[in-house]
């Protein structure tokens, strides 16, 4: 258990930019701390934008906190497009973003140092050089790399005012009533499991599109536009109103005799970024990339257009 007191100085300021200073931690890994529910302030979760006061009382109590530079290592990943500023890059299914717990090596950030030499924006720290956005562990895909605070900074101003364009493949269970909608509803840690993601009334604005694009016996393919990116979005959205994804034990899926069957070849939930569109930093054109489905997505539609 840590704990510590805040102090005269930093009355007034943000509990993340707090607990950096007073702990000895980036500003990334208090957030995380925060928004995990494992850094607490006067013993209670709070919100990592919540102004702190003199003597408020900070801790937190976390078995190992490593912040390790990513290193190097020639890792084979598809770079769809690069220039000075930025890359696109196709994300496969099961490769972790970036180092965290439990996943300090075979990461994409580790591939992206190797490949592009270091070149990559500083603005995330040295466990996080160049992520603009990021896709979970199991999600397939494309995603934008920043090569440089320049570009990273203009990127993320898009994805914050929502012009940054989105679009994924996804299969869930059940069938929507209605062929296309949309899900308006803030997402936010889970109050009782801080590991996962809910709807809860206190979150922040989330709101995704969904359409039906093939229907299957008790499944359906689905096209999502995303127009936020909470973490986890699609997958507790679909949750939330009983169609969670293909495969997402996390969120309700793997339950059906489908999913128990097909474990192996799912390995989590079935979603696939297939399309990004934004505004290059540099030249002002708007760009757009397209992923074709991996194998294993096509594999289960075909077994799925057997049932």
């Amino acid at each position: 258990m840590k704990k510590t007191t805040v102090t005269q100085e930093l009355d007034g300021a943000r509990l993340d930019v707090a607990a950096s200073a007073l702990f000895g931690i980036t500003r990334n890994a208090a957030s995380e701390l925060i928004e995990d529910g494992v850094l607490t302030l006067c013993g209670k979760p709070a919100k990592k934008n919540v102004r702190v006061k003199e003597n408020d009382t900070l801790e937190y109590e976390r078995a190992e906190l490593k912040q390790p530079d990513a290193k190097p290592e020639n890792i084979p990943i598809e770079i769809v497009y690069e220039d000075d500023m930025l890359a696109v890059v196709n994300k496969p299914k099961g490769m972790v973003v970036h180092p965290a717990p439990g996943n300090y090596e075979g990461t994409l950030v580790s591939a992206l140092l190797y490949h592009m030499k270091g070149r990559l924006s500083g603005i995330n720290g040295v466990e996080r050089p160049g992520i603009v956005h990021r896709i979970d562990k199991d999600t397939s895909g494309l995603l934008i790399v920043a090569k440089t605070d320049e570009a990273h900074i203009d990127l993320a101003a898009q994805i914050k005012e929502h012009s940054f364009k989105r679009k994924y493949d996804g299969i869930i269970t059940g069938r929507t009533r209605e062929d296309r909608g949309t899900v308006d509803k803030p997402i936010g840690r889970n109050p009782k499991d801080r590991k996962k993601m809910a709807c809860v009334p206190d979150g922040r604005a989330a709101l995704t599109d969904y359409e039906l694009t093939e229907a299957y016996r008790g499944f359906s393919r689905m096209t999502f536009t995303l127009h936020t990116g909470r973490t986890h979005q699609i997958r507790v959205h679909m949750s939330s109103i009983g169609h969670p994804l293909l495969g997402d034990v996390t969120y309700g899926g793997g339950k059906t005799d489908f999913e128990k069957r097909h474990a192996e070849l799912l390995h989590g939930q079935c979603l696939h970024a297939r399309y990004i569109g934004f505004i290059h930093p540099k030249t002002k054109e708007f760009m757009e990339f397209e992923a074709d489905e991996p194998a294993y997505f096509t594999r289960i539609t075909e077994l799925l257009g057997k049932l």
